[in-house]
């Protein structure tokens, strides 16, 4: 896998992945940013929200569970001084279908988050992983 940061200005940085999607990170007006897109860390935090929902889903929908729609909630705290790592990470996970098994959808989540969400194996280094979930029944 590939990337590419490119400081465009201020501390706006364009970065590009290795599919050749790209996206503006920029800084805080305190640390010399305009404000004027998703500051690294929080994509971090984005992107790893995604890895694990794209294990659930794919989980679920293997699982045969007619599943409609995930949200994964992600709540964070970071270290007070440098690195800033983080040191806590909750996720809320919103799984919608119909007739899903709690059973199931415990399962999915925890296997991403031992198995398969390579993002929550990295961050779970540094900090505390926790998560819990909701069912709510698809309507029509």
């Amino acid at each position: 896998m590939k990337a590419r940061v490119k400081w465009v200005e201020g501390m706006s940085f364009l970065g590009e992945s290795g599919s050749g999607h790209t996206f503006l990170m920029d800084g805080a007006p305190e640390a010399g940013g305009r404000n004027l897109g998703v500051r690294p860390m929080e994509a971090v935090l984005v992107g790893t929200g995604g890895c694990t929902a794209f294990d659930v889903v794919l989980i679920l929908k293997r699982s045969h569970a007619d599943v409609t729609d995930c949200v994964v909630e992600l709540e964070s705290e970071r270290a007070e001084t440098d690195p800033k790592v983080f040191t806590k990470i909750h996720f809320h996970f919103i799984v919608t279908g119909r007739n899903l098994k709690p059973e199931l959808v415990d399962r999915a989540i925890r296997l991403s988050a031992e198995k398969y969400c390579s993002a929550s194996l990295m961050l779970g280094k540094t900090a505390e992983l926790t998560h819990d979930f909701e069912i709510r029944e698809a309507t029509a």
